[in-house]
């Protein structure tokens, strides 16, 4: 794909190297082909648990040690990125998942924090009702899950899988109208990655996916800081998906040269929410720009040598 704009390579190497947390460099080199899965992997250690999840600030904004539901899709991401390399953590993270996982087959939003653990932590986090399984949070889970699977069968197979894509489609079949814009895109997410290994999903994609705007504008966050809002990129950033299919290849493409412009003069990405520290204002940068740069990659764009 040409893109009016393109990615200043060394001015993103040189931003990683300055503020980015250690994870995120391994991911960056590993993204532009220098690096390995294994020292990725071995950074994401560093906040891992006994318990098999993990915590420490793998999401910025929830800085607790204790293993959360949120720290497990941050985990899942990297253990995508590293496929076709096969972890043995990833199965052990669906047990630790199991291990949470209510009556229903759902997943809390957050587990509970209090005092110092929870100092630094998004409200929202801090808050969160741990007896009430979350749609929200079990769909981007599973969504992960399913997407290591394709390369880890014992991800694929495990009964903490079947039992969150259960729940996930009591819930959805039950949904009207889009729910909170941010839950929207992960369950839009959800049902475009089974939608070739699940006979039900294609129709639930097709009926929720209409409601998302043809013409490609922004939708306001819900209680979110003046100006955060999803765009269409956002709910559809990898090419050749069902859910690509029934948006508008023109609007995405506009939407893929604003994201390369959207590089900074420093050389990072940047959020459009307001980290809740010093220190996940910074980690967000790090997080936002190999999330930028591996959309990018997926579509066309080199980033195998500066220039």
């Amino acid at each position: 794909m040409n893109l009016t704009h393109t990615p200043d390579l060394d001015g993103a190497t040189a931003f990683m190297t300055t503020h980015a947390r250690l994870l995120d460099r391994r991911r960056y080199e590993l993204l532009r082909g220098t690096g390995t899965p294994a020292s990725v992997v071995t950074a994401l250690d560093a906040y891992r648990n006994g318990d098999g999840g993990y915590g420490w600030a793998l999401e910025p904004d929830l800085r607790s040690a204790h293993s959360q539901p949120v720290g497990a899709l941050l985990a899942f991401e990297v253990f995508e990125e590293c496929g076709p390399a096969v972890f043995a953590r990833a199965t052990q993270l669906c047990g630790w998942l199991e291990s949470i996982t209510r009556a229903d087959g759902g997943v809390p939003f957050a587990l509970p924090m209090s005092g110092p653990d929870a100092a630094g932590s998004a409200t929202f986090w801090a808050r969160a009702d741990p007896d009430v399984s979350s749609l929200h949070m079990t769909s981007e889970l599973a969504a992960a899950a399913h997407r290591v699977g394709r390369h880890d069968p014992d991800v694929r197979e495990h009964p903490w899988l079947a039992r969150a894509t259960a729940f996930c489609h009591d819930r959805i079949s039950a949904l009207t109208r889009p729910p909170h814009v941010i839950e929207f895109r992960f369950v839009l997410d959800f049902l475009d990655t089974i939608h070739d290994t699940h006979p039900w999903a294609p129709a639930e994609l097709d009926r929720l996916a209409a409601f998302l705007p043809k013409d490609g504008s922004p939708l306001p966050v819900e209680d979110g800081v003046e100006g955060e809002a999803l765009r269409l990129l956002d709910f559809a950033p990898r090419p050749g998906r069902p859910l690509r299919a029934l948006l508008d290849a023109g609007v995405i493409a506009d939407e893929l040269d604003r994201l390369a412009a959207d590089q900074r003069a420093d050389g990072g990405w940047t959020v459009d929410w307001k980290p809740y520290s010093p220190a996940a204002d910074v980690e967000w940068r790090g997080y936002a720009t190999v999330r930028a740069l591996t959309i990018l990659r997926a579509h066309g764009v080199s980033l195998t040598r500066d220039h």
